[in-house]
């Protein structure tokens, strides 16, 4: 147990950068959304535009979710029942708290009248195919890709923290750019303490080693 404990501390700490990282990346890219909606005088393009990216990235975040879940678990332990409820388990629940209820609930508390949208409820055709694709790669990645989990995370966080900015755009904060410090500190949170669980405190503690 203190070896799995050491080695979650670890890892966290390696992969606390990509976090910082993937959010201030994030931000560049909503500032351009928005320079381009003042470009077009257009009040709406923002949450518009915000929305429907959410739509991509969400799902996207799923599957590589799944993928670096399925194969964190699959190369310490090769049970496939397990390995796969573990998948499906850690990208919907973990990254529907990383990409909807964190930045929900940061939104609120900056005092935001915050829409809370669950897209697996309410868009499941959209959803549920790519969790299953990126339990099918996590299995098969790392037979071809060396530290394939290393890979799958990175992506993973980066697509997390667009997944988390959209969301507070395109549900109720508008106005993000009155409280950018806040917005970088929300999404860390958002991306780090979920994505990290996900991909590798949740499958390692579940393993038998």
């Amino acid at each position: 147990m203190h070896r799995k404990t050491f080695h979650v501390v670890q890892e966290l700490g390696e992969h606390l950068p990509y976090s910082i990282f993937s959010a201030a990346v994030g931000l560049l890219f909503l500032g351009v959304l928005s320079y381009i909606g003042m470009l077009l005088k257009a009040e709406d393009v923002l949450p518009k535009a915000s929305k429907e990216l959410f739509h991509v990235f969400h799902p996207v975040h799923l599957l590589l979710s799944a993928a670096a879940t399925t194969a964190m678990f699959w190369s310490h332990e090769k049970r496939f029942l397990k390995a796969l409820i573990i998948g499906f388990l850690g990208a919907v629940i973990v990254c529907g708290v990383s990409d909807i209820i964190l930045p929900f609930l940061g939104g609120s508390l900056l005092g935001v009248d915050m829409h809370l949208h669950i897209c697996i409820l309410e868009h499941p055709a959209l959803i549920l195919p790519f969790v299953f694709v990126g339990i099918l790669a996590g299995f098969l990645a790392p037979l071809a890709i060396s530290k394939s989990t290393q890979y799958s995370h990175a992506m993973h966080v980066m697509v997390s923290s667009m997944a988390s900015i959209l969301y507070l755009t395109a549900f109720g904060l508008t106005n993000w750019m009155d409280f950018m410090g806040s917005v970088l500190i929300i999404v860390v949170l958002a991306v780090m303490i979920p994505c990290c669980i996900s991909d590798i405190v949740f499958p390692l503690l579940l393993t038998e080693e």
